[in-house]
């Protein structure tokens, strides 16, 4: 007998690992997706990017009890390595000796959560299932089954919304009074391309980096998969630039244009072409809206409550922590009140994220082939050895440790201001190493002044 019930709307990512925590905690839970099951249809390739797995993730995976079943085809990057347009290569360390993030096939994790979720007996999964209506008085929700047409009611005392950016349960909500809701579309969009491995199924890059071609105003990127393959992306704006996906719309534009700027990847891409021809352009957008809950018995998670761009790596992993922190609320008060603490206090952390994956885009396009850039790397490696009870770099507060995205943002600020005392000593970006003692006074003074 399960006394408690939960209905999950959306099965992708963070629904699918939310209904196993659910039910490990007692639940009878209900999923209902908007897609055909994909362990039958097959996962429909084109427009996804590559997943970064990093501590949040993993600490999600590990409370679920299925870290083990996911490092079994995760790759580690230990981090980036940089292409210039010359086809030179160099590798920028993402943290410490050993840290890394793993790339992980969108695919393969959502049908490994899937299977997992329906291994539990109180665990029903609907597929082809639109949610079209809910009745926020009643709990009751609208489906269209996609193949019949036949509509159907549920009822559930707790609904979850974990159906995406484009939540239909979010729609809803924007309806009632006070829903706050924005959302902001980059005028960059992006295109999947792939690597496939050599005839002996080998990587043809190296596999333990994530792979970047920074071009200033854009860039392309390259994730590792088990199968040898790279899963690659090119981000580039819509139009209004000369390098534009308005201005590549033939061929010879596309091939000219590779072999301008990423000449090095054109022996790599054999079906660059037809990939580019075939793949759409998908657009990059973040959303903000608050409540997340209505009447604490509807709640949004993931990118149904906080959607990202993805140049932090985080949009996974900012969503696997939301199924975290609600679980483990969840063991400390009534469902009701676990619902608004979570809502309360997780959206600063998401508004946070948002803010950091779009200032790291400017990073990855553009500032990882900064000479300056590159000696401040060095110098935060320095400091965060020298002195690790004072000094964090903000990627690694993000990616490496569960400290809240808001302080990660915070820190980002009070960085830049010490970075800005240390860049006004002379020549410090040609030989920061003979400043090691200016460098300790500067970064003390700044200690003793935040």
């Amino acid at each position: 007998m399960h006394s408690k019930q939960a209905l999950v709307v959306g099965a992708g990512l963070v629904g699918s690992l939310l209904t196993i925590l659910l039910a490990k905690r007692g639940y009878r839970v209900e999923v209902y997706e908007r897609r055909s099951d994909m362990r039958k249809a097959g996962f429909v390739g084109g427009r996804s990017i590559n997943l970064a797995m990093s501590n949040r993730g993993w600490r999600a995976l590990e409370q679920a009890g299925i870290r083990a079943q996911i490092e079994s085809v995760a790759i580690p990057m230990y981090g980036r390595m940089i292409h210039d347009r010359t086809g030179d290569l160099s590798f920028q360390p993402y943290g410490k000796a050993g840290q890394a993030i793993f790339s992980v096939s969108r695919a393969g994790l959502n049908l490994e959560l899937l299977h997992i979720a329906d291994s539990f007996e109180q665990v029903s999964i609907h597929f082809d299932e639109r949610c079209r209506h809910i009745n926020l008085e009643t709990n009751e929700v609208t489906f269209e089954n996609q193949r019949s047409g036949a509509r159907s009611q549920v009822h559930a005392p707790l609904i979850f919304g974990t159906d995406g950016a484009f939540s239909a349960i979010r729609n809803s909500l924007q309806k009632t009074n006070r829903f706050n809701y924005s959302q902001s579309y980059l005028n960059y969009g992006y295109k999947e391309l792939n690597i496939p491995p050599t005839a002996a199924g080998r990587h043809r890059m190296d596999s333990n980096a994530l792979h970047i071609w920074p071009r200033g105003k854009f860039m392309l990127i390259a994730l590792p998969n088990v199968d040898g393959s790279f899963t690659c992306t090119l981000f580039l704006p819509f139009e209004g630039a000369t390098e534009a996906f308005a201005n590549l719309q033939t061929d010879a534009q596309v091939t000219a244009f590779f072999a301008t700027w990423f000449a090095d990847t054109l022996p790599l891409i054999p079906d660059l072409l037809e990939d580019f021809r075939q793949n759409p352009v998908s657009s990059l957008v973040t959303i903000r809206c608050e409540p997340w809950h209505y009447n604490r018995r509807v709640l949004l998670l993931g990118d149904a409550a906080h959607a990202i761009v993805p140049f932090f790596g985080q949009g996974m992993n900012a969503g696997f922590e939301d199924c975290t922190i609600l679980d483990e609320l969840l063991l400390q008060y009534p469902e009701n009140e676990a619902i608004v603490r979570f809502s309360d206090a997780r959206m600063e952390d998401a508004n946070a994220i948002a803010d950091l994956a779009l200032q790291n885009f400017i990073e990855m396009r553009d500032l990882v082939a900064d000479p300056q850039f590159l000696v401040r790397k060095d110098i935060e490696i320095y400091l965060a050895e020298q002195y690790p009870a004072q000094f964090l770099p903000v990627y690694a507060m993000v990616t490496f440790s569960h400290l809240p995205y808001r302080a990660a943002l915070r820190e980002v600020q009070a960085q830049n201001r010490l970075f800005e005392q240390l860049f006004a000593l002379p020549d410090l970006t040609e030989n920061w190493r003979e400043q090691i003692v200016a460098i300790d006074a500067v970064f003390k003074r700044w200690l003793s002044t935040r």
